[in-house]
């Protein structure tokens, strides 16, 4: 597979369902699964629901078997691997393991990287992985937070986005700081004085960040400065003394070398290894003469150093909090920081108050603007959004069906109609035809047109929108002849973006596969490992010829077959 390619690679399935046993491998692009009637092709569906975190049902555990084993490997993208890191997951080679068992009397385990881990966490993983389009499936499209967000990236509002949540983030604190005044100032002259008594003792002591590791670093050295006198002299006795003189042998060997220097290339890069050695040993050499020149044992900085130390972990013990020792002192270089402005703001009294009132209204005007202009561009976006999906839905045999983008604009009068996503709420609605009260999708869309209508979505979508894989299951129910044809050729056009798995009973669609897979059942019923089959072109044609006519041997569906095949094929030409 390509080094690039993000999605599903392979799922294995134990005693699910009808399916006793099956690997399946799928590939980059439109990956179609198709097969006889209770073939098993919605247990590979059933299956991914499991491994990605989804309810389990004892029931499903295959007749006779004592637990359903599913799991599924997956090219991820490097903005998981800190979760993953987090869970203990392991990752080898850019592909992560998922594995769910279910025992016949309910009990669920689910492994993400080999770490044990809970449904819930994966589920939370799984909207970056997968997303999954069937009859009665959540989908994150339906969630308001999502829909905003996909509304600003299809209309590349990100930039007026992040200036109206840090406008808000701003105006947050300021009132909050306002109002923390508000509360002291009942007891502000004991509150400046806390305040002054810390400050008095931080300014005796002036402590910096990194001066505890600091500290601690020369003192180790100064305690110890005969040890390295020692160590140090004895080093330069070996390799710099007159009993060992090292630098010469190794100029000399360097200049015999010379002498035969471009008679022989191997003997040259030797050479010149040896002259890179010679340099870096010199330099070496030269450090430890400087080091030991300059080691003093300076009792008056030994002590200064001591007095610093027992200073710096007096104010720690008196005025830090929590039990690590350099978190501690870290913190309160933070607080003296904030307490100089707290005690400035405090003396300040009710004037204090009101120029910074003063600022928090203007941070509010700032506020409101950015977010009205923000609303114009979401609204403007809307249009064109719901415009271009209504457009695939008309081309999905759903010619009175419609999608509106939602936006309820507060008027913006007070701070409580402003969150960070600023002033609106939005959401995604449908409706099949003309004089229809539209709704929330999930509720409106019926079990056939659900999957048709997230289609449509997400062809619009993809490019601002991405997923690794998306999953359609009875994406072509209640449709035939030359829908089912758009239907297989927008997935087509989703699968550029992001891998596309469909499960189909429709030729019209399978035709449009980069890589069919057909399930078929043994004569006892079940499906094994030897019964989920990758077709090559003559196998795709015989497969399709029977989706068209129920008979594999059918001369009139092989021909319609290859004609279907042919359209394809000058299709992605042209």
């Amino acid at each position: 597979m390509s080094e690039n390619f993000r999605g599903l690679e392979e799922i294995s399935i134990r005693n699910l369902g009808v399916i006793e046993s099956a690997e399946i491998q799928f590939r980059p692009g439109l990956n179609v699964l198709t097969g006889e009637t209770g073939a098993g092709k919605t247990m590979v569906l059933t299956a991914l629901n499991l491994i990605l975190g989804g309810k389990s049902d004892s029931e499903k555990v295959r007749t006779g078997a004592e637990r359903i084993v599913a799991s599924g490997r997956f090219a991820i993208s490097d903005k998981l691997l800190a979760a993953l890191d987090e869970l203990g997951a392991e990752v080898e080679a850019g592909s992560l393991l998922i594995s769910r068992t279910v025992t016949s009397d309910g009990k669920s385990r689910i492994h993400i990287g080999g770490a044990p881990t809970t449904a819930s966490r994966v589920a939370e993983m799984a909207a970056d992985l997968v997303e999954v389009h069937a009859q009665a499936s959540s989908n994150r499209l339906t969630k308001p937070a999502f829909i905003r967000t996909t509304l600003d990236a299809f209309g590349k509002n990100e930039g007026a986005a992040a200036e109206v949540a840090a406008l808000y983030a701003e105006h947050q604190v300021m009132a909050a700081r306002i109002a923390q005044l508000r509360s002291d100032q009942s007891n502000r002259e004991r509150e400046i004085s806390r305040l002054t008594e810390f400050m008095k003792a931080f300014n005796l002591i002036l402590p910096k960040e990194g001066d505890l590791s600091e500290i601690e670093s020369e003192l180790s050295r100064l305690n110890s400065v005969d040890e390295l006198q020692q160590a140090v002299s004895a080093s330069l006795n070996f390799v710099d003394g007159e009993d060992f003189p090292v630098t010469s042998a190794l100029v000399s060997a360097k200049r015999s070398l010379d002498h035969v220097s471009g008679k022989d290339n191997i003997l040259d890069e030797i050479a010149q290894r040896l002259g890179d050695s010679l340099y870096e040993f010199q330099e070496a050499l030269g450090a430890l003469h400087r080091y030991l020149s300059a080691l003093d044992a300076d009792p008056s900085r030994l002590e200064y150093l001591q007095e610093r130390k027992s200073a710096i972990n007096s104010m720690i013990k008196k005025y830090g909090e929590g039990s690590d020792r350099e978190a501690a002192f870290n913190e309160l270089i933070i607080r003296a920081a904030e307490s100089a402005k707290r005690i400035a703001d405090l003396e300040g009294g009710e004037g204090r108050i009101a120029d910074l009132e003063i600022d928090l209204q203007k941070i509010f005007e700032r506020l409101r603007r950015s977010a009205l202009a923000l609303s114009e561009l979401r609204h403007a976006t809307a249009l064109d959004m719901q415009s271009k999906i209504t457009h695939e839905l008309h081309s999905l045999a759903m010619p009175h069906s419609a999608i509106i983008v939602e936006l309820l604009t507060k008027p913006g009068l007070s701070i409580a109609d402003y969150s960070a996503h600023g002033l609106d709420d939005v959401a995604l609605l449908f409706t099949s035809h003309e004089g229809a009260a539209p709704g929330a999708i999930t509720k409106v869309a019926s079990g056939g047109e659900l999957s048709r209508v997230m289609l449509a979505i997400e062809v619009v979508l993809a490019a601002v929108n991405p997923v690794a894989t998306y999953i359609f299951d009875e994406v072509d129910s209640g449709v035939g002849g030359k829908a089912a044809v758009e239907v297989g050729r927008r997935l087509r056009l989703l699968a550029q973006e992001a891998q596309v798995i469909v499960v189909t009973h429709l030729a019209q669609v399978a035709v449009w596969a980069d890589h069919h897979l057909v399930v078929r059942k043994s004569e006892g019923g079940m499906v094994s490992i030897s019964d989920v089959i990758p077709l090559d072109d003559a196998e795709r044609s015989v497969e399709i010829a029977r989706m068209l006519s129920g008979q594999e041997e059918s001369t009139t569906a092989r021909e319609h077959a290859r004609e279907l095949l042919e359209m394809v094929h000058e299709s992605v030409i042209s």
